[in-house]
């Protein structure tokens, strides 16, 4: 039996039991495949922890119902993870909430000089370290998992156990607001060019006019589009309770596949979502405000959502995406991760995708879907040198190792500030 299927075999084994509920036997398995790692490339360490913050002037400003005035910047955080054999890992995050800070003061310290492959403690540690910064550490985390994966040779999937999927359908992000022009054009514009494209799945932002005029501009959205393409609404915490329902009526008369965070996230505490829940006409999506898996657990037995929306980069990584996954699972709710960066959280969440189950035993038709924004993203467009591609509404799963993409350092230095 080779190392790798051995590793496979093992991480299944503790995937299995923490899906059972056995979180001892999972914990124990995990971490005795943590010391075969570092008994295999025992002399690696980390020799640098750099960031980069990255700003792009947009050509058009664009953003959410809330967003007041429109951005007119992109903004993101990259951490760059050496070693001193050569593998470098890549990580991606929001620059807010002293996420940079963070990194730098208390995370990357107590990084130096440590084998990337002792996941399990560096993870404790890495949370220990700064009272829950789930930004901070979502991004370290994807840059260890990508270098742990170079160094072990296996893509990031398969350090977790092992994908159940190859390919994952993808979603797009594509309508938002803009200066100019109105919606009323913007809109079925922008869902006909997707269609153009091959998307099977559209988002579209709302909220920021009367329910009586965006119901107007959806219902033009849905003509443009047909009725075989699937659409999603984010209202990104832009409604009353009453409006809310309001909206829900009209989406859910117009068949869309639910209503994401119509109401304020409340610093991620989603006050009233529960009660939101329970008045909906179509399912109510949320949490991609989630910092940490107790966020997530809070949330999911608070019995706030149908879908529940973790973001790798801002909830901690993967390990707590994947763990708040699993919550939603043993709750029969359903995980479709938030996704909103470059190239680096795209490749991250796309092995995310590859590891949620199907969220029932029946023929796949509820298989968890990939965000990918579509607004003016220069690390989207250009930070891999060889980016994810998507065909017929589908996105193949890296199969190289780490995150499986080649970071440009010509971009990052070209963005940089």
């Amino acid at each position: 039996m080779s190392p790798n299927s051995s590793r496979r075999e093992v991480l299944c084994l503790g995937a299995s039991a923490l899906a059972g509920g056995i979180a001892g036997l999972a914990s124990q398995t995990a971490d005795a495949q943590d010391r075969a790692d570092v008994e295999r490339a025992p002399d690696v360490q980390i020799t640098s922890v750099k960031t980069f913050h990255l700003r792009h002037k947009l050509k058009r400003p664009s953003g959410a119902s809330v967003s007041v005035p429109l951005p007119t910047t992109r903004e993101s955080l990259l951490i760059k993870i050496e070693t001193n054999v050569g593998d470098v890992g890549w990580g991606e995050t929001e620059p807010i909430a002293g996420a940079r800070g963070a990194v730098v003061d208390s995370l990357a310290p107590r990084l130096l000089g440590r084998n990337p492959l002792e996941h399990r403690k560096l993870w404790r540690e890495l949370w220990g370290a700064n009272f829950g910064n789930g930004l901070a550490v979502g991004g370290v985390e994807t840059a260890l998992n990508d270098v742990r994966g170079k160094i072990l040779g296996l893509p990031v999937a398969e350090l977790f156990g092992g994908r159940f999927r190859d390919r994952v359908p993808v979603y797009v992000s594509a309508l938002n607001y803009v200066a100019e022009p109105e919606i009323e054009e913007e809109y079925p514009r922008r869902a006909a060019e997707m269609v153009r494209r091959g998307h099977k799945a559209i988002k579209m932002r709302l909220g920021r006019y009367s329910v009586a005029r965006e119901a107007r501009v959806v219902a033009a959205v849905r003509k443009v589009v047909g009725p075989d393409v699937k659409l999603l609404a984010d209202g990104n915490g832009a409604y009353t309770q009453a409006t809310a329902l309001e909206m829900a009526d009209v989406l859910r008369e117009l068949r869309f596949e639910y209503f994401e965070e119509p109401l304020p996230q409340a610093a991620a505490r989603y006050t009233g979502y529960e009660t939101l829940r329970k008045k909906m006409p179509l399912p109510l999506a949320g949490g991609e405000a989630l910092d940490s898996r107790a966020a997530g657990k809070t949330l999911i037995d608070r019995g706030c959502f149908d879908i529940i929306q973790p973001d790798v980069s801002l909830c901690g990584g993967l390990s707590e995406a994947l763990f708040i996954g699993e919550l939603a699972a043993l709750s029969g709710l359903r995980c479709i991760p938030h996704c909103w960066g470059g190239d680096i959280v795209i490749a991250a969440s796309a092995h995310l995708l590859s590891l949620l189950p199907e969220p029932h035993w029946g023929h796949p038709t509820d298989t968890p879907m990939l965000e990918i924004d579509q607004g003016e993203n220069p690390w989207r467009n250009g930070l891999a040198k060889q980016p994810l591609q998507i065909e017929n509404g589908m996105i193949a799963v890296p199969q190289t190792p780490g995150l499986g993409i080649e970071i440009d350092e010509a971009v990052v230095g070209r963005y940089a500030i």
